[in-house]
């Protein structure tokens, strides 16, 4: 779907501070195109980092899971595309059609206000997770993949744009989503230590499984020389 490579990879913004996110983006501008903002950045900064970001012309992912009635997600996407937001992440469990009534009150207040729709991810199974959390604490009666493929389908039924996906599930969910269905995952090159998600994958395995976007997580910044990493990164995607 994506033919460049930097329209594929989203750099996390590994912060709380706004003034430091703000210097990642401008240190990465001629590398990266799209930057994540998630919950922790939002929360201390608001919607004033995202219209930051997007006067240095780069687009933000507002990696915020949301997960409300759907009033308030319809009102809370409206907000972030009044802002420039270029995509948003929704849980995909807050049921189709509540996901069906959002999503068209929105793309039919952006009709009206010449506002463009952010691209809208659903949240499937988080990357924290295993097996052991949804079966006993989370009463999921499913195995890992069967669950994620549930929900795929559903999201891609929903209205969703794509998804957010264990990156062990893409090939997968690959098979049963229609090929403009973005799947995005978190990737883990072997230059990167090992963290807190259960679920990465290399970035050659990810493309080739089916992987649209590539979310480069919070180990990446820690790295002497992320510009070349990053150029190294698109080579990579380009040889997949």
């Amino acid at each position: 779907m994506f033919i460049n490579p930097q329209e594929r990879i989203i750099l996390t913004l590994d912060t709380s501070d706004y003034n430091i996110a703000l210097e990642v983006v401008k240190t990465f501008r001629e590398h990266i195109n799209i930057f994540r903002v998630g919950l922790d950045l939002f929360i201390s900064s608001g919607l004033n980092i995202v219209e930051a970001i997007n006067k240095l012309d780069k687009k933000i992912f507002l990696d915020i899971k949301l997960n409300d009635i759907p009033n308030t997600i319809t009102n809370a996407i409206i907000n972030a595309a009044k802002a420039g937001t270029y995509m948003i992440s929704v849980h995909s469990t807050i049921g189709a059609e509540n996901i069906k009534n959002s999503l068209g009150k929105v793309s039919e207040f952006c009709l009206k206000e010449n506002l463009k729709k952010p691209i809208i991810l659903g949240v499937t199974v988080l990357s924290s997770l295993s097996q052991k959390n949804l079966n006993e604490e989370l009463g999921v009666n499913h195995s890992f993949s069967s669950y994620v493929k549930f929900l795929a389908i559903n999201s891609q039924k929903a209205g969703f744009d794509g998804i957010m996906i264990p990156a062990f599930e893409i090939a997968k969910v690959r098979k049963v989503c229609r090929e403009d269905f973005l799947l995005a995952a978190l990737i883990r090159p072997s230059w990167v230590p090992p963290d807190f998600y259960k679920t990465t994958i290399k970035p050659q395995e990810a493309v080739r499984a089916g992987a649209d976007l590539l979310i480069l997580g919070r180990k990446f910044l820690q790295h002497n020389d992320l510009a070349s990493m990053i150029e190294l990164l698109k080579l990579e995607i380009l040889a997949s």
